[in-house]
């Protein structure tokens, strides 16, 4: 591929990105959205972290390690537990990662 094409590719590419972006940014007041999507784009947060987190989880280096010997699946269900109970972001965070560093330091 040439110079000028790879130019022309990136160009293409964000002038696309820009325009996907710009078109909610412009239709967001115009557009009148249904209650039913409404209340079910309030679970896209939820669940685009959970699609980060889970693989990161279960596949630790690439491949499935879906045992105890793992020591990210007790602290991910711990800070899961904390973050149900209790609702606070820096508390499941404080306990998920230290229970990890303790499960990591002791061997487990």
């Amino acid at each position: 591929m040439s110079e000028l094409s790879q130019w022309g590719l990136f160009l293409l590419i964000g002038a696309g990105t820009f325009a996907i972006r710009l078109s909610f940014i412009e239709f967001y007041g115009s557009l009148r959205i249904p209650p039913l999507l409404r209340r079910a784009l309030l679970y896209v947060p939820a669940s685009v972290l959970a699609a980060l987190v889970v693989p990161a989880v279960v596949y630790p280096d690439r491949h499935a390690a879906f045992d105890w010997s793992n020591p990210q699946i007790p602290a991910a269900i711990l800070a899961g537990l904390v973050a149900w109970r209790t609702k606070s972001t820096l508390l499941t965070l404080a306990v998920g990662m230290g229970a990890l560093w303790a499960l990591k330091y002791w061997g487990v």
